[in-house]
């Protein structure tokens, strides 16, 4: 998706980042946020200036769609056991309905 061979559908770009609607989504709102440079996982991630900024990205967007004050969650799955299925760093931004914990 960074490189253009597929063709999100965007919702934030800048220089270092690049927020889109997740194909598969979990809940009404679904937003995966992805730095451009390729970080395979969080435990591979040391630029802690790019993981605020991830962070951030999510806080501005949650704001945005309007859901910053009913709630949303962020997720980053790190390897096989907990669920990663794609090894480029990402944070999901999930909202819409009410998140709960344990699901089921």
């Amino acid at each position: 998706m960074v490189t253009g061979e597929i063709a999100p559908s965007i919702v934030f770009e800048d220089d270092e980042i690049l927020a889109f609607h997740d194909i598969q989504p979990q809940a009404p709102i679904h937003i995966l946020i992805i730095p451009k440079r390729h970080i395979s996982t969080l435990n591979d991630a040391a630029d802690m200036v790019l993981l605020g900024k991830l962070m951030q990205t999510a806080a501005q967007l949650a704001k945005s769609l309007g859901v910053a004050e009913a709630g949303y969650r962020t997720v980053i799955n790190c390897n096989a056991n907990a669920g990663q299925a794609v090894y480029h760093l990402h944070v999901h931004l999930l909202a819409g309905r009410q998140m709960v914990w344990p699901p089921g």
